[in-house]
């Protein structure tokens, strides 16, 4: 536990990516299995330890020290994590002496335990270490280590570590299981690689670098519809179909509508979407697709129950295909792909499945009009693919480009302020904002924390903390006098906000100390803005 603390210590204060990679390559070559294999897990969010909660590390450390001072902790920290394992008090009686606890040791002891009997364990394990490692074992136990490595990040390092090709590592990665035994087996020329071959594996998706200013030649690339839902990978192979996220993550429980639907030997990558009123049409007659809101209703459950089913009924438009039956096609143009993506959707069931029409434009300026006039709740904007494009996992300069649709704008109104996390903890970086009724009632129509630079960020912190009208618990009333630029992508009715709207992707694009709260935008404005 103590090398795998140092490690998460280390890749927290360092800044570069080069940096990070190194830190991580040493660790897999200094620390033996089935260590390493756990810490691969913890990095990349493959570990799972459901015995161990929040709620339950909080109501750990609350019995052991004062709980006002642990929530004005936690509100300056900014981590429970972190706070814990600052405070967490020596124990009365001192432990038994034992050899160090390893990370393998840990896992063992708390991966099969119930929720009432692991934070007996828990405890015990907090009492043997130091700050370090009560930190790093707090962030393993409960998931979502936010120390700037992301999946990708770490499997590169796993790569870079054993001289394997990162592409090679991720596809076969899902067809494993922590501590990943056979992988580092193979890594280190012991075993054969593993295979992908009938296991419904994921294979990293295709990216997209955005298309900033630039414009590109339509005689090389192809335009169609970039959808606003959720990017899926579809497989199917040996009877079994799987649903992957853009991360990886198995999405099948939630859409076993789509799963069920899809039993053609093949793989394919699309959006997934839910039905709008005009089910299964073309852009002109609808898109057929009701907006991401609609979609939100269905994300995160485990379990979907007939009615939720009955009420957004899920569909997939496909983009790409990557395997048709156990041909990879993905080193081919993507003219091609395309062309046996045509030839695919028939075999699918039409009332789950569509494809994503291309976009027929004379010129780069008539695309760029045809993207100014789409308005569509199901629209995020445009697709920019060369030709001659091979499917290859990540981002490649000039092969795919994304071309979002311009922002909607709102003048809005800030009214509350909450610290923010990790580095911002320190800050009153998160804001609820609203606008006014024409009733003159400030209403509030979202939250925003991204946007803004690090002077705007002290900028409105000290604002926060000059203007604070009222606390509740960590979070501040403001004065109702300073005005925020909100750029979002589109808005929805909500039955959720007293306001009746909600925002979808708000962020702060500028601080108007030039208008009067006053002046600030009417519900009304973006309630006529609801797609």
């Amino acid at each position: 536990m103590h090398a795998f603390a140092a490690l998460l210590d280390s890749l927290i204060y360092t800044r570069g990516r080069n940096a990070k990679l190194k830190l991580i390559v040493d660790y897999l070559h200094a620390t033996p299995d089935p260590d390493r294999g756990w810490a691969m897990a913890a990095l990349t969010g493959d570990l799972d330890l459901p015995g161990v909660k929040p709620a339950q590390i909080r109501a750990l450390i609350e019995a052991r020290v004062d709980p006002v001072l642990f929530r004005m902790s936690r509100d300056y920290v900014g981590d429970t994590a972190e706070t814990v394992a600052l405070l967490w008090p020596a124990p009365v009686v001192p432990p038994t002496p034992a050899a160090p606890l390893s990370i393998s040791a840990a896992i063992d002891a708390l991966r099969h335990l119930s929720r009432s009997d692991a934070p007996g364990v828990l405890a015990a394990m907090l009492d043997r270490l130091d700050a370090e490692e009560r930190f790093a074992l707090l962030k393993m136990a409960t998931g979502g280590l936010r120390i700037g490595v992301s999946a990708r990040l770490a499997k590169t390092a796993l790569a870079q570590a054993f001289g394997l090709d990162v592409d090679v590592v991720e596809e076969v990665w899902h067809g494993l299981a922590p501590p990943y035994a056979r992988l580092f087996a193979w890594a280190e020329g012991k075993g054969d690689q593993p295979t992908a071959a009938n296991v419904p594996v994921f294979r990293p998706f295709m990216l997209a670098h955005g298309l900033e200013d630039a414009q590109v030649d339509l005689a090389d690339y192809a335009a169609e519809w970039k959808w606003d839902g959720i990017r899926v990978q579809i497989v199917h192979v040996a009877g079994q179909t799987r649903l992957y996220s853009r991360t990886g993550d198995d999405v099948t429980a939630s859409f076993p509508d789509v799963a069920a639907a899809f039993t053609t030997p093949g793989t394919v990558d699309g959006e997934l979407l839910v039905k709008g009123e005009v089910q299964g049409g073309t852009l002109e007659d609808g898109g057929g697709a009701a907006s991401f809101n609609a979609l939100q209703q269905r994300l995160g459950r485990k379990q979907v129950s007939a009615k939720m089913l009955a009420e957004y009924p899920a569909f997939v438009r496909l983009y790409d295909i990557l395997l048709d039956g156990d041909e990879d096609l993905r080193a081919l143009p993507w003219t091609e792909r395309r062309a046996r993506l045509e030839a695919f959707v028939p075999r699918l069931d039409p009332d789950r499945f569509d494809i994503s029409q291309v976009i027929t434009a004379a010129s780069f300026t008539e695309l760029e009009a045809i993207r100014a006039g789409a308005r569509d709740a199901a629209i995020e904007g445009v697709m920019l693919k060369r030709r001659d494009s091979p499917y290859v996992g990540g981002r490649r300069a000039g092969l795919w480009y994304k071309w979002k649709r311009d922002p909607l704008t709102a003048d809005c109104v800030i009214m509350y302020a909450q610290r923010g996390n990790g580095r911002r903890s320190s800050y009153y970086s998160d804001y609820t904002f609203g606008c006014w009724t024409e009733e003159g009632e400030l209403l509030p129509v979202g939250k925003a924390y991204s946007g803004i630079t690090d002077e705007e960020l002290r900028m409105l912190d000290s604002f926060v903390r000059r203007h604070t009208l009222a606390r509740f618990g960590p979070v501040r009333e403001v004065e109702k006098s300073l005005v925020l630029e909100i750029a979002f992508d589109s808005i929805h009715g909500s039955t959720r906000h007293k306001s009746g709207v909600a925002m979808r992707f708000p962020r702060i694009a500028r601080i108007r100390t030039d208008k009067p709260a006053a002046e600030a935008d009417r519900i009304e404005t973006l309630r006529k803005l609801v797609t």
